[in-house]
């Protein structure tokens, strides 16, 4: 019992508090690391949480929000996205997710993305307050991304920057999604799908050799010194080598993701596996390998003829029946992967054998914990950064509303271009 007292009503000594010191008062917390809180309170002191509990005194000068009959969850995090690389997609000059080349990875997202984006304040609206943005096109395409929804500039944004080296695996590509060529087959001229494989052979070739350049390019640094040349491209993939950037690959089918999982022990790097829409199939892999996915949108048609129609939905707890972390995500903006979404995706799981609290920290804590986060953001517990989201409910319901947001402890404006369309429209 003193236990319990100890945990949920702490009591926080009476110094005078700094100009950003709030208290959210009188709330139902859900730390989503531990069980609720009901009637509880979150003190931020200077952009991190500073005390959680059921009992916490007013520090002098603090400002009190009073958020009686209302719930305080941690923001969520979308773990895919192209938020702040594209604006209008089908604009050329106003996307910059990709360059020209198979091998670009001393290229990075944090220099390209544009903070005043549109797509920013509508993704926060609906409770998200950081994201992941990749680039893409390519082999090794560039460094990805952590960055919270609000700020001047990269610097006030990032959360880890780089966050992860992104490489979309090399595949058999056909012409069209049935397996068949667009344009018929003539006598004594390669079959569209030996064409496919030549390419495939080619590009697989081509980054092992990338990867060994990487690594005597590391050896010769290390024996050259000071005079020695730097090479951008292979510089960059030193922390990769190193351990100390995971590597994102992108793979789909299990041939395929057998295959990545076996490039990335053959080259002794720290793995996340992307997209994965097979990734069920080898889930008992991906657990002895620890390597976690990072799931696509669970609203989606299921990907072979011979699949369940619910195949989209159960995968998320098939994967965590087997032990594998993941994480939910967009891989947006786009009109029907739209970030804003995020919360539905996990939603959609839950009643396909999910369960919710695995759902909720798959949006939260679990996506921090995979981006080597997990001490900074995903959940509400001293001393991480105070990224939090006011609701009148269950922020994974549709009919929920998000009443306020907190990012790195300051309050966010909820206002967005969608909302502002909405009531223009609905006064015609």
């Amino acid at each position: 019992m003193k236990t319990c007292l100890a945990i949920f009503f702490t009591v926080v000594s009476l110094r005078a508090a700094g100009p950003d010191t709030i208290l959210l008062r009188g709330a139902t917390v859900h730390p989503v690391s531990g069980p609720e809180i009901a009637d509880g309170s979150v003190l931020v002191r200077d952009g991190k949480i500073a005390e959680v509990g059921a009992r916490i005194a007013v520090p002098k000068g603090a400002r009190v929000i009073e958020l009686k009959g209302l719930h305080i969850y941690p923001g969520m995090i979308d773990s895919a996205t192209e938020i702040g690389l594209t604006e209008i997609e089908a604009v050329r000059e106003m996307s910059d997710i990709s360059e020209i080349g198979l091998f670009k990875p001393q290229l990075r997202a944090a220099t390209a993305v544009n903070p005043a984006s549109e797509h920013i304040p509508v993704t926060r609206a609906n409770g998200i307050t950081s994201v992941i943005t990749s680039p893409g096109g390519g082999i090794v395409a560039g460094q990805s991304v952590l960055m919270h929804l609000s700020g001047w500039t990269m610097e006030d944004m990032a959360v880890r920057a780089p966050a992860a080296m992104r490489l979309e695996f090399p595949r058999i590509r056909m012409p069209n999604r049935f397996g068949a060529s667009e344009a018929p087959e003539t006598p004594g001229r390669p079959s569209a799908y030996a064409e496919a494989k030549k390419r495939y052979e080619q590009q697989l070739r081509e980054l092992n050799d990338f990867m060994e350049s990487a690594r005597r390019y590391r050896q010769a640094k290390a024996a050259a010194g000071a005079d020695f040349e730097t090479d951008l491209k292979l510089e960059a993939m030193l922390p990769v080598l190193d351990g100390k950037l995971p590597m994102l690959i992108r793979a789909d089918k299990e041939k395929n993701i057998k295959e990545a999982i076996a490039f990335a022990d053959k080259q002794k790097v720290r793995m996340i596996l992307e997209h994965g829409e097979e990734a069920w199939k080898v889930a008992a892999e991906l657990k002895a390998h620890n390597i976690p996915v990072v799931l696509p949108p669970t609203f989606r048609l299921p990907e072979e003829e011979d699949d369940s129609y619910d195949k989209p939905f159960s995968i998320p707890g098939e994967l965590s029946k087997a032990g594998v972390k993941f994480a939910f995500a967009s891989f947006g903006p786009g009109s029907e992967d739209n970030p804003r979404n995020l919360p539905y995706e996990a939603a959609a799981a839950v009643g396909f054998g999910l369960p919710y609290d695995e759902a909720l920290k798959a949006v939260t804590l679990y996506a921090a914990q995979i981006w080597g986060a997990g001490d900074e953001l995903g959940s509400i517990e001293k001393g991480k950064w105070a990224d939090l989201i006011v609701t009148d409910g269950d922020p994974l319901e549709t009919r929920t509303q998000i009443k306020q947001m907190f990012i790195k402890g300051a309050s966010v404006d909820l206002d967005n271009k969608h909302h502002r369309l909405y009531e223009k429209y609905l006064a015609r």
